[in-house]
């Protein structure tokens, strides 16, 4: 009598039926199992697998090995080395010891990795693949038109979530975390609740993989490339179970669903579903949605990538800088001729301070520096184009409007150095100052470079004039010198007459600003 074969079916599905007579698995002509007992199982896209019983096999099986995997529709596989003559095979058995309602029937039977090699005499049973069909319905025809024009994130997480409700999916929570390239950020984490019908989206730091609940949790498993997570939280109550569902059970959830979503880079992020109904998920519930789980991490890859260029364009170039680029001017040449204020900010004596300091506290003084200027810049409305070397370049467009341009660029100056004096009187603080120069001028703002390697920057001779005003401002020992531009009233600095800077062909007329002239308050 010929086994079974399950009919085609629309949708995703898991059918296991016993085989008739005696059925064999030999390797290589050692035996390594024999049972009338033995069944097969049908998964959706999987080849069909046989299954003995443990009390069955033949061949030696080591205790459990560390090795465990995860499956949302069977449970946990445990895993056993074949014990064999002349050499085992490493976790060449699997089994389900507490499989999932949908895979009950093969509790405690062993399963064959590919790696055994097993060779099965099936007898007179005849088993062939099913023809699945193509799953398809509302969910995959959306995905495939209109999910595409979805603007963000949040709103496709919110529209996934109600469709899958909509399609009879008891669905009472939803999330995606989904790891970005963000130097203060590791990702978004974007959460639907049923109860509010709403998005909730996290930006975790780095410190998340520190995290007591994070390395306890289907995350950090999922992520880790170890398989998906599959909890029925009504019946069960595992000891090793990750602390979340227990809140999740308070909640008044009933089965939990953790599962991959590949990027096409290799990179783990992370879908989670929680159900409230009675019965949790059903296989065909759970299976939809596996099934488009890759077209799912698409979408979230295309919005991550989004997201990690204009981060990563702000991280190196700045703000406004970092929008002219994704904005199109990516060609060298691109750029505008703009009038600004250019600051030009040095640390004094760095040569000394890394001999002092040694070389990792002299970074650490440098990237508080490098903070400190770069917050105050961007707190009174410029940008920081570049760190060169010890050195910061900012930029404060004026627009329509040059003397707020002008009086951002002094005031940015003044806190800069107040600060570092402030930082030096806090407890570990180090002494560092400022050697900083401002200028006002036309300029171009825009790609310079080689054709392969460009640079957005500003050139002009305002940048120019700012950087020798910095330097000059060393050799009369005061921190902030300004062309006299800058001032709309000269009682607000100390003149230091028209100076000869290196590289300038003609003299600039500037003014020193004293340490601790207090400063105005910020245009708005």
């Amino acid at each position: 009598m010929d086994a079974q074969v399950h009919a085609p079916q629309r949708g995703y599905g898991i059918v296991i039926e016993p085989l008739q007579g005696l059925v064999t698995a030999r390797r290589n002509g050692i035996l390594l199992a024999q049972s009338s007992r033995a069944k097969v199982m049908y998964e959706t896209r999987l080849p069909p697998a046989i299954y003995f019983p443990l009390e069955d096999v033949a061949t030696p099986l080591s205790p459990n090995t560390p090795l465990q995997t995860f499956c949302p529709f069977k449970g946990t596989a445990s895993y056993r080395d074949l014990l064999l003559t002349g050499g085992g095979v490493e976790n060449g058995v699997w089994s389900y010891e507490e499989a999932m309602p949908e895979a009950a029937a093969i509790s405690d039977y062993i399963g064959f990795m590919p790696g055994a090699k097993a060779e099965f005499d099936l007898g007179s049973n005849s088993i062939e693949m099913p023809d699945y069909g193509n799953i398809s319905g509302p969910v995959i025809d959306w995905l495939l038109r209109d999910a595409a024009l979805i603007p963000t994130p949040d709103d496709l997480t919110a529209a996934l979530a109600e469709k899958f409700v909509e399609q009879g999916i008891c669905l009472s929570r939803l999330s995606v975390m989904a790891w970005s390239l963000h130097p203060m950020i590791a990702g978004k984490n974007y959460i639907w609740q049923k109860r509010t019908g709403k998005v909730t989206t996290y930006a975790p730091s780095y410190e998340i993989h520190d995290h007591p609940a994070y390395q306890n949790s289907p995350l950090r498993h999922v992520s880790n490339g170890l398989g998906g997570v599959r909890h029925r939280l009504g019946c069960c109550r595992s000891t090793d179970a990750f602390p979340i569902l227990e809140d999740l059970r308070k909640e008044g959830a009933t089965d939990y669903v953790a599962m991959p979503l590949r990027f096409s880079d290799g990179r783990m992020n992370v879908l989670t579903l929680t159900s409230d109904h009675p019965n949790g998920f059903s296989t065909a519930n759970l299976g939809l949605i596996f099934e488009c789980s890759d077209v799912i991490a698409r979408y979230y890859e295309i919005y991550m990538q989004r997201e990690n260029a204009q981060s990563l364009l702000e991280t190196y170039v700045g703000k406004r800088t970092g929008a002219r680029v994704l904005g199109g001017e990516i060609r060298r040449g691109d750029g505008d001729e703009i009038d600004a204020a250019i600051m030009f900010c040095d640390l004094r004596g760095s040569t000394r301070l890394e001999e002092q300091l040694g070389r990792q506290d002299y970074i650490a003084l440098l990237n508080q520096f490098f903070e400190t200027a770069s917050t105050i810049v961007h707190d009174h409305g410029g940008e920081v184009l570049k760190f060169i070397g010890d050195a910061v370049l900012a930029v404060f467009p004026a627009g329509s409007d040059p003397e707020k341009a002008r009086t951002q660029a002094l005031n940015s100056a003044r806190t800069i150095v107040a600060r570092l004096e402030e930082i030096a009187t806090e407890e570990n603080g180090h002494r560092c100052e400022a050697a900083i120069g401002i200028a006002y001028g036309r300029v171009t703002y825009g790609n310079v470079g080689s054709r392969e390697r460009l640079d957005f920057t500003v050139i002009g001779q305002a940048a120019n004039i700012a950087a020798r005003l910095g330097d000059y401002g060393k050799t009369v020992n005061y921190p902030v010198v300004v062309s006299r531009d800058i001032l709309s009233d000269p009682s607000q600095g100390v003149s230091l007459g028209a100076v000869t800077l290196h590289n300038v062909s003609q003299p600039v007329t500037c003014f020193a600003i004293p340490a601790k002239t207090e400063p105005q308050a910020a245009a708005e």
